[in-house]
């Protein structure tokens, strides 16, 4: 396969959807960790992964959401850690085949960072490269530092990942309205400044996973603003299947694959170069998102 940031500058590019509410579907129990799957049913990991390379995603993402040491203590599983990560890189390299590269998942670790945690920088930077390094290990072509809202969180991922491997790094952050047209992360961070901090820190690829309760219009104003702030690095978007309704104990993702099909030429057009899905996102969806692109 051809350099995957080659690739990326000549065409864009479909990454796959949601991992967990396939697992879910293939009976993952809530509280249990999706990542001892890749050790106890590797078979129905790949089994998600085969169906989004089928559906037409060039970009599979590891199990390993969640992954890092500290996420992994509290179900008892800190010892396994660079084994699940491993097992999660490698069933991710083996679906893939040679027909997509493989995303090393790293999440937020679980806390805060000092000094609203106990966390610190240099403690979290050799979390995070314990974790990308297994990754590394089960034959992660890039890595994905996703979900964040703490910038600095997000900076410690990617020099952790800079430390350990020469391999791609992409920087996702989770974003919410803040006003009419105004989106911010959690911890109250611009789009403007989170982009440019996950640049400046050396990410090849930035963008937005997931979003609180973000439409589809919402998502399409965000794009235009992430593609504003990175200039001529690449931008992600992986948008959920619509904003989620409540339906009795349950969070419904109720958007249709052809209404997220409709979104992938405006966001071509906005300037984003890698497209896929997160919360409620299925192969149904990204098959549709895929034909469109």
């Amino acid at each position: 396969m051809i350099d995957l940031l080659s690739a990326l500058a000549s065409r864009p590019l479909v990454c796959d959807g949601a991992m967990g509410t396939q697992l879910f579907a293939r009976g993952l129990s809530s509280g249990e960790t999706s990542l001892l799957w890749n050790a106890d049913h590797p078979e129905k990991v790949r089994e998600v992964h085969e169906a989004y390379r089928q559906a037409g995603c060039q970009l599979i993402t590891t199990n390993t959401f969640g992954g890092t040491s500290s996420a992994l203590d509290r179900h008892g599983l800190v010892e396994r850690m660079a084994e699940l990560n491993r097992a999660g890189a490698q069933i991710a390299r083996e679906a893939a085949q040679d027909s997509a590269w493989v995303l090393g998942d790293v999440g937020p670790f679980g806390d805060f960072l000092e000094p609203l945690g106990d966390m610190t920088e240099t403690e979290l930077r050799a979390i995070f490269r314990a974790q990308i390094e297994a990754l590394v290990e089960g034959g992660a072509n890039a890595i994905l530092v996703e979900t964040m809202s703490d910038p600095a969180e997000l900076e410690v991922g990617v020099n952790a990942a800079k430390e350990c491997c020469d391999l791609p790094i992409f920087a996702t952050y989770a974003f919410q309205k803040s006003g009419p047209t105004e989106f911010r992360t959690m911890m109250g961070t611009s789009v403007e400044e989170a982009v440019e901090r996950a640049i400046a820190v050396g990410a090849h690829i930035v963008g937005a996973n997931c979003g609180t309760s973000l439409s589809f219009p919402d998502y399409l104003e965000l794009a235009r603003q992430i593609v504003r702030a990175a200039g001529k690095t690449p931008v992600i978007l992986q948008p959920n299947a619509g904003a989620p309704q409540v339906i009795g104990d349950q969070t419904i993702y109720c958007a249709t694959p052809a209404e997220m099909a409709e979104i992938v030429a405006p966001l071509l057009q906005i300037g984003v170069r890698v497209i896929g899905g997160c919360c409620g996102t299925s192969p149904a969806h990204l098959t549709a998102m895929s034909r469109a692109l």
